[in-house]
């Protein structure tokens, strides 16, 4: 028996079995959850579906984040298969690509700027005032992920540092808010990983380089690290920790020099 059994996951963001996602989706899964997924998309459809199905999971709902319409469907849907509901995995981020490269003031924009909020932080929030409902009583859990670039200044990542700044604010401000109704709320700031996501951000290889070359490891995570810890986190083993930012990322953040080698 694992430590999840029992508990009821949905799972929003696995793109593809390179996604953190899919990470955290396969952590559960041995752990005993039980699995829901969305589809941003008709594209994502069927790869989301077969994802599901390794998971022995037949629940799939199509999902626009930017919707407060189809998030409410999300749940009302869910509701059809489940009572209840444990945990939210919030694995969702987006910017325009042209503002992931160059000098951030200029590339950012109104539309941009506003976009990567909305997508990247907002969500999160959305998500959990839809869901609240499902998870009263349930000592529950929603975890969200960010990066490094939320507190310290990385090349490319603009735009998209202010949104996962404003995502860990997001998470401390839930917390709050939903600790007397003993639901948990925290994040995961993981290491550069190679995701569909992160091709998005110019000369990400180079980072990846990087931190392998210079994080106290030696070596960059994997999607099942990230995994094992978010399974963790949304554990009644975690059940004493709400609105912190736990870092994945084999000891980067902890790194004031890289190599001089």
């Amino acid at each position: 028996m694992g430590f999840l059994d029992g508990k009821k996951a949905l799972i929003v963001g696995c793109a593809s079995n390179r996604s953190i996602a899919w990470g955290i989706a396969q952590a559960m899964h041995r752990e005993g959850a039980d699995l829901a997924f969305t589809y941003q998309n008709d594209k994502l459809q069927g790869r989301v579906e077969k994802l599901a199905g390794e998971c022995d999971s037949d629940i799939t709902l199509p999902l626009d984040v930017s919707s407060d319409e189809q998030i409410d469907a999300v749940f009302e849907k869910l509701d059809d298969y489940w009572d209840h509901l444990d945990i939210i995995i919030h694995s969702v981020a987006y910017a325009p690509r042209e503002e992931l490269e160059g000098e951030y003031l200029d590339s950012v924009t109104r539309k941009g700027f506003n976009m990567a909020h909305e997508i990247s932080s907002y969500s999160f929030a959305a998500l959990a005032k839809a869901g609240r409902n499902m998870m009263q009583g349930r000592n529950a859990a929603l975890l969200t992920l960010s990066y490094l670039g939320a507190e310290r200044v990385l090349p490319n990542y603009n735009v998209m540092g202010l949104a996962k700044a404003s995502l860990e604010a997001n998470v401390r401000y839930m917390a709050a808010s939903l600790g007397p109704e003993n639901i948990r709320v925290n994040a995961i700031s993981a290491g550069p990983i190679r995701t569909l996501a992160a091709a998005g951000i110019k000369n990400f290889r180079s980072m990846l380089k990087y931190s392998e070359q210079n994080t106290p490891l030696r070596r960059n995570v994997t999607i099942e690290e990230v995994g094992n810890a978010a399974a963790f986190l949304c554990s009644d083993l975690a059940s004493g920790i709400s609105g912190e930012i736990t870092y994945v990322d084999g000891g980067y953040n902890i790194t004031g020099m890289g190599s001089l080698d």
